[in-house]
Parts: structure tokens; C-alpha cells; sequence
């Protein structure tokens, strides 16, 4: 069926485009392939979609027009923790640092009887701009003067004596395999 004319399709997919809906501009520039005189397959493959496809878009434009194409996407499972309870644990998790992956874990468990799995949880806290750093202490064993000693070597190894004015050439140092 023709809904619209070719220009008012025309003006339909610019405004998808213009609204950022890719999957709907695919859908209609399909719709306008079939306009241009195309068959279900060949219009299909220029869009890159199988031939079932073709034949549930098509029928999803007899049926409603641009209303029938337009994707419905029910938005997937539901979250286990709704925003307000994440919003909590975010705020737990800021003020008791630092925290393990496993004391997390069983700290959502325990408060709220979910589980996540260990990468979509640290997605999902990234996602709301929570990072992690391994607090890394100063080694004990490391000497005060540490700086000092790291100096003193490099001019031991480059053969510089500190206590010499002489300018000679620059020491090039490379990197050979």
C-alpha cells in the first residue's frame, strides 16, 4: 500500500534522521525501495535484512503505515535493583571504602536477595560513574631516600660524575631488539 507520496516519505525519513531513529530510517528507506519499484528480496537486500524480514516489514506497513514500522522495544528484563535501591548502594559503597568485589556481592545479597554476575556489576557502577583503585601503600621495605639512591645510580651507569662541570656530548640512550 501507499500510505504517503514519495515526497512525504521522503520527508518521513529525514525526520527519522533527524530524530536519531536508525532502525526506523532503515525500515523506511526499505519502504522506499519498494516505492522505486523493487521486489520484497530485492529491496531487502539493499537494505541488508533476510527475506522473513522483508516480508514482516512490509506487512507491518500495510498493516499501520509508518506507526506499524516504527520498532517497539519493550526495553528488555527489568532491573533487579530499581534506581532508587542502586542509588543506595552507590551511596553505601562511597562512604564504607574500601570495599572487595566479594564483600559487594554479598553486600547486595544479603540487603537486597539479588545476585549479579562479577563483569555486569562493575559495568553497571562504572556506568554510574563509580571507579575503583587498588589502594596501593608504601612498600616498607622501600628507603627513605629511595629518589636519592635512583639518582646516584643512573649517574653511576651513565658514567656521570656528578661533581664534574664538563660538557660533553649528551649521552643518547636506544632501544634495540
Amino acid at each position: 500500500m501507499k500510505y504517503l507520496t514519495e515526497e512525504e516519505l521522503e520527508q518521513a525519513i529525514t525526520d527519522a534522521q533527524k530524530a536519531d531513529e536508525t532502525r526506523l530510517v532503515r525500515r523506511l528507506c526499505y519502504i522506499r525501495n519498494l516505492y522505486q519499484g523493487d521486489t520484497r528480496e530485492e529491496a531487502g537486500k539493499r537494505v541488508g535484512i533476510s527475506r522473513s524480514t522483508t516480508r514482516r516489514w512490509a506487512r507491518a506497513w500495510n498493516d499501520g503505515g509508518i506507526k506499524g514500522l516504527r520498532p517497539r522495544f519493550g526495553g528488555g528484563r527489568p532491573p533487579k535493583l530499581t534506581p532508587a535501591q542502586f542509588a543506595e548502594l552507590c551511596e553505601i559503597l562511597e562512604e564504607g571504602q574500601p570495599w572487595t568485589p566479594q564483600q559487594i556481592h554479598a553486600l547486595i545479597e544479603d540487603r537486597y536477595g539479588v545476585t549479579y554476575h562479577p563483569a555486569h556489576l562493575s559495568r553497571k557502577l562504572r556506568a554510574a560513574g563509580m571507579k575503583y583503585a587498588k589502594p596501593r601503600p608504601m612498600d616498607p621495605r622501600q628507603p627513605e631516600s629511595a629518589e636519592e639512591i635512583l639518582a646516584e645510580r643512573l649517574d653511576e651507569a651513565l658514567g656521570e660524575d656528578p661533581d664534574e662541570d664538563e660538557e660533553d656530548d649528551p649521552v643518547v640512550l636506544g632501544f634495540f631488539r
